[in-house]
């Protein structure tokens, strides 16, 4: 939501200084910059901050804790993937995909 609201901002300064540039008016370069480089932030945002490993790249191994999730109420396994460094939840009793 916030997202494509301020790509619709973005927009709106472009085209008002598109607009006031063809009108020859002095507010037209800060009102078309400004809303170009916030619309390429937005656009590159995305892009950026994608995760970079799938969430079942490698082997997971158990780290041997264990906590009751305040939530569920559910006994819960902490596992760590070593190529990542990423770290997982997964409920015991459920299929973990634990490499042996």
């Amino acid at each position: 939501m916030l997202r494509l609201a301020l790509l619709g901002f973005a927009v709106l300064l472009t085209g008002a200084g598109i607009f006031c540039r063809m009108r020859g008016e002095p507010a037209a370069f800060p009102l078309t910059s400004w809303g170009l480089i916030l619309l390429v932030a937005v656009l590159a945002e995305r892009w950026r901050y994608t995760r970079k490993h799938k969430a079942d790249d490698g082997p997971w191994q158990e780290t041997g804790e264990r906590f009751v999730d305040p939530e569920s109420g559910r006994l819960m396994s902490v596992q760590y993937s070593p190529s990542s460094g990423e770290r997982r939840y997964v409920a015991v009793g459920e299929d973990s995909g634990i490499a042996p």
